[in-house]
């Protein structure tokens, strides 16, 4: 009897594939089989214990909203949670707070409910967000708001109880409070949003709807991408350079750190002419400067704007980043919103 016959049925399959290949299957030794237990002796063997990671929910917070006492606010981070769909061989979950297409709809509102309550927000306060289009619109939004869809990149209120959320993922979040009206405003910040001046006309839409002055507003400009990561096109530049005088100080020629690059060279050679190659230094934005810019043009002192300064794209650890993930990543909150 050939060798193969004691093998079981799915091993003979694969030995006759790799036959009509060319290649000869190797020897298969078979585990002898062990001899049934007597009934009444079968040993107990205690299960392997299987290791639970817990993961806390860390919060950023600006320390000028902190010695505010009714302002409630933070950035989150991916860190915490129950969605796996970003980090499947993960054993904690992570912090996903956006409805995206590879996250459940469940995931996200555990999500959601558990980083309102590590926030430290009322029981009955009300989460309102935006469909996010990359525009100036600015919105005034009440708790009747949160169960509709609402279009724009900006949100106003003075309703207690209410608070607003911009979801990021690289682009630039924006936070502001009236310490003297007590009212709130979030700001989405991509390039196109800071191109149209959407945190201009924030603080704008703030003076007409509760009579905001800017010397009483403080802000922080949150997490996102930041000038070492992201590398933009000439057009983007040219965008600018008609909007704002100050543009030239919005960029950089940078060289993206690339640790392939730099032990293979020669993986990375073209043929195309020098200047025509994407190896040499690419122009960078800072998009959380241009915003800063954008705050004290409308007003505020440089002493009320804080800037967290963390980058996204380097700390995706940390942060959901579309450019370093290619697109495949989680969403962000930031929030502000009033105690009382």
């Amino acid at each position: 009897m050939p060798r193969s016959a004691n093998q079981p049925t799915e091993v003979q399959a694969i030995d006759a594939l790799l036959v009509r290949g060319g290649l000869q299957p190797t020897r298969r030794r078979l585990r002898a089989q062990r001899p049934p237990k007597r009934e009444g002796l079968d040993e107990v063997r205690p299960q392997k214990a299987v290791r639970v990671v817990k993961s806390l929910i860390h919060i950023v917070r600006a320390p000028a909203f902190e010695r505010v006492p009714w302002v409630l606010h933070g950035f989150s981070t991916r860190t915490g949670g129950v969605s796996h769909a970003y980090a499947p061989g993960q054993r904690a979950g992570e912090l996903n707070l956006g409805f995206t297409a590879s996250d459940s709809r469940e995931n996200v509102l555990e999500n959601r409910r558990r980083f309102l309550e590590a926030l430290g927000a009322p029981p009955n306060a009300t989460l309102v967000t935006l469909k996010q289009i990359h525009s100036s619109v600015v919105r005034r939004v009440t708790r009747q708001d949160a169960a509709r869809t609402v279009r724009g990149d900006g949100l106003l209120t003075n309703e207690p109880g209410v608070v607003l959320a911009i979801q990021t993922a690289d682009c630039i979040p924006v936070l502001l409070a009236d310490t003297k009206k007590k009212a709130v405003a979030a700001f989405h910040a991509g390039w196109r949003g800071t191109l149209k001046r959407i945190v201009e006309n924030g603080v704008g839409r703030m003076r007409t709807e509760f009579g905001s002055r800017p010397q009483d507003l403080i802000a922080a400009i949150g997490p996102g991408i930041a000038l070492c990561c992201y590398a933009v096109g000439e057009e983007v530049r040219s965008e600018f350079v008609s909007q704002f005088t100050y543009a030239p100080d919005l960029f950089r020629e940078l060289s993206e750190s690339d640790p392939i690059r730099e032990k293979y060279p020669l993986l990375f050679l073209t043929a195309r002419a020098p200047g025509h190659s994407n190896l040499g230094p690419q122009l960078h934005l800072d998009l959380m400067e241009a915003n800063r810019r954008q705050l004290l043009d409308a007003g505020l002192r440089p002493e009320s704007i804080t800037v967290i300064g963390h980058c996204t794209r380097c700390q995706h650890n940390r942060y959901f980043s579309y450019r370093a993930e290619q697109g495949f990543t989680g969403r962000l909150l930031s929030v502000i919103g009033m105690r009382r």
